[in-house]
C-alpha cells in the first residue's frame, strides 16, 4: 500500500482514484470496488460489524485506497501501513453536506416503502453487497453521532454533519506527521499531488469525474447481471398474473358471472299469518282458498 486516503467520501474521491491510477498507483480501492466485488463487500461488512479482518486481506493487490468505507477506519489503516503516504481530500463543508445528503445519507437513512422494497430485492440479487449497505448506517452513526444513543439512526442535520467533517479534518492533521500528509482539494489539480508523490505531472487535464452520476450508475449496476434479470423477470411475471387475476375478478363482479354466491338483497316475503295485522291461523285448520 503506497497511498492511504483519509478523506471522506464525496470529497472528489472518484476523481482522485482515477488520478492515482493514471500515476501508476493502480488499482486504487474505492467504494465502487467494494460494491462491484461480492467477496470484498462481504469482508468490509465484517470489518464494519466489528469482526477482526486482516487489512492485507482487504487490500490484497491494491496500491492505494480512497473513499468510504476505508475512510471510516483511516487511523487503523494509516498505522497498519507506516510507509504509505496519506492523502486527505477536502471540500467546502456545506457543499460536501449537499452531496452527501443527496446520495450516501439518502441511501443509508432512507426508510420509505420504496427504500425497503429496494433493499429486499438487493438481499436476493446481491446478498454480500446488501450486508455492506446495511452496515453503512451504523458506520455513519459512529461518525456523525458517536455515543449519542438518542441521535443514532437519524440522518444528521447540516450543523451536525459539518461539525463532524471539520472534526475529522483536524484529527487526521493532528495524527499524521506533516511530512507524510497532503491535504488536497481536487481543484488544485496535478501539481501538488505529483509533487507530494514525487512523480511527473501528466500532460493532460486532471480527472473530473461526476461522483453523483457515478453513484446512481453504480446502484443500477448492482441490480444488473443474469441473476438479477431472471429475478426481475420472475417478479414482473408474477405482477402480471396478479394484475390479470384482479382484472378478471372485477369483471366477474360487475357482470354477475357465476362464482361465489352472494347474499340476495331482496326482502323476504312474510310467511302466512306472520305479518302484522294478519289473522293467525289455528293449527290443523285448512288454509282458506280464494274464490273463483
Amino acid at each position: 500500500m503506497d497511498v492511504v486516503g483519509a478523506g471522506l467520501g464525496r470529497t472528489g474521491t472518484l476523481s482522485v482514484k482515477t488520478a492515482l491510477e493514471r500515476l501508476g498507483y493502480t488499482p486504487c480501492h474505492h467504494m465502487t470496488e467494494a460494491v462491484r466485488r461480492g467477496e470484498l463487500a462481504e469482508r468490509w461488512a465484517r470489518v464494519l460489524a466489528g469482526e477482526p479482518v486482516p487489512w492485507h486481506e482487504i487490500f490484497a493487490g491494491y496500491r492505494s485506497t480512497v473513499d468510504w468505507p476505508a475512510a471510516a477506519r483511516w487511523r487503523e489503516i494509516v498505522d497498519a501501513y507506516p510507509d504509505a503516504r496519506v492523502l486527505l481530500t477536502v471540500r467546502d463543508p456545506d457543499r460536501w453536506y449537499d452531496s452527501m445528503s443527496a446520495t450516501i445519507l439518502a441511501q443509508a437513512y432512507g426508510d420509505s416503502a420504496m427504500d425497503r422494497a429496494v433493499m429486499s430485492l438487493l438481499r436476493v440479487l446481491r446478498p454480500s453487497q446488501s450486508r455492506l449497505v446495511e452496515e453503512l448506517r451504523p458506520m455513519l452513526d459512529d461518525f456523525f453521532h458517536g455515543a449519542d444513543a438518542a441521535a443514532r439512526g437519524r440522518m444528521p442535520t447540516r450543523a451536525e454533519a459539518v461539525a463532524a467533517y471539520e472534526r475529522h479534518v483536524r484529527e487526521v492533521q493532528a495524527h499524521v506527521p506533516a511530512d507524510r500528509l497532503l491535504t488536497f482539494d481536487v481543484r488544485d489539480g496535478w501539481e501538488p499531488l505529483c509533487a507530494f508523490l514525487g512523480v511527473d505531472v501528466p500532460d493532460e487535464p486532471f480527472p473530473k469525474v461526476n461522483d453523483s452520476a457515478s453513484f446512481a450508475a453504480q446502484a443500477r449496476r448492482m441490480m444488473a447481471g443474469p441473476r438479477a434479470r431472471s429475478v426481475l423477470a420472475a417478479a414482473a411475471s408474477l405482477a402480471a398474473l396478479v394484475v390479470a387475476a384482479a382484472s378478471v375478478a372485477i369483471v366477474r363482479r360487475r357482470e354477475g358471472w357465476p362464482g361465489r354466491a352472494r347474499p340476495s338483497r331482496r326482502r323476504a316475503r312474510p310467511r302466512w299469518g306472520s305479518g302484522p295485522g294478519t289473522r293467525r291461523r289455528r293449527p290443523g285448520r285448512p288454509r282458506p282458498r280464494a274464490s273463483r
